[in-house]
């Protein structure tokens, strides 16, 4: 993973925290993946699923009762986002606030990161 040591990839606010416990014992799954793939007008969008276990080579960031896997090709995109949960009153989601978007759609369901160089990561 690309983190510091001492320091967790991803932050988990209390709202996110318990949201994702909420769901974990409602289906007795281990824990919520986190991922990306191509799509949206932006380029990327975010992926969630439960899981029953941990895959090789994810990250696993636990927090209370929250247990995060992040896969293995999200890891360089994800580090340092925070995930929350907020409630409004015409939509209710999880958010990411994450400092490697370069862009994102007017609706905010896709985002864009600066490609690696070499690659074309985050371009459409």
């Amino acid at each position: 993973m690309f983190a510091l040591p001492g320091t967790a990839p991803v932050t988990i606010t209390p709202a996110a925290e318990a949201q994702i416990a909420r769901l974990m014992a409602s289906k007795g799954a281990f824990g919520l993946r986190i991922g990306l793939k191509k799509g949206g007008c932006a380029g990327m969008e975010y992926t969630m699923e439960l899981a029953e276990a941990a895959g090789p080579a994810e990250e696993v960031v636990e927090q209370g009762a929250a247990r995060v896997l992040i896969a293995p090709m999200a890891q360089m995109f994800l580090f340092g986002t925070e995930i929350d949960y907020e409630t409004g009153l015409l939509d209710s989601g999880f958010r990411f606030r994450n400092p490697n978007v370069t862009d994102s759609c007017g609706c905010g369901e896709s985002v864009r990161f600066e490609p690696l160089e070499g690659s074309r990561a985050g371009q459409d």
